[in-house]
């Protein structure tokens, strides 16, 4: 599955915020950062399975709402002292449409 799927507009997802799409890998969080950057990550914590799209998005990292674990969203890795990390998919914007590819 290597196609770009059409998520929705960017202005559909407020700055720091974040909207959830289903998919047959699971649910992927899609993520506003306040400078306007787009991000694509599994919805689940790596640490007990919280939903990160559910959490507060500050710079390019989201904050769990369950035990504030913080995750680099381009990276998807677990800030320290945490370990862990999500599986980040390929985003991008064109003429304000928002792009996804689940790629393996």
């Amino acid at each position: 599955m290597n196609e770009w799927i059409e998520i929705g507009r960017i202005d559909d997802i407020p700055p720091q915020g974040s909207r959830t799409v289903g998919t047959a890998f699971g649910n992927i969080a899609i993520f506003r950062t306040l400078e306007g950057r787009v991000f694509a990550v599994r919805d689940r914590c790596p640490h007990k399975g919280g939903p990160l799209s559910a959490g507060i998005v500050h710079g390019n990292r989201v904050t769990c709402p369950l035990h504030n674990w913080v995750i680099d969203l381009e990276s998807g890795d677990a800030c320290a002292p945490d370990e862990g990390q999500i599986a980040c998919f390929p985003v991008k914007v064109e003429s304000g449409t928002i792009w996804l590819r689940l790629a393996p």
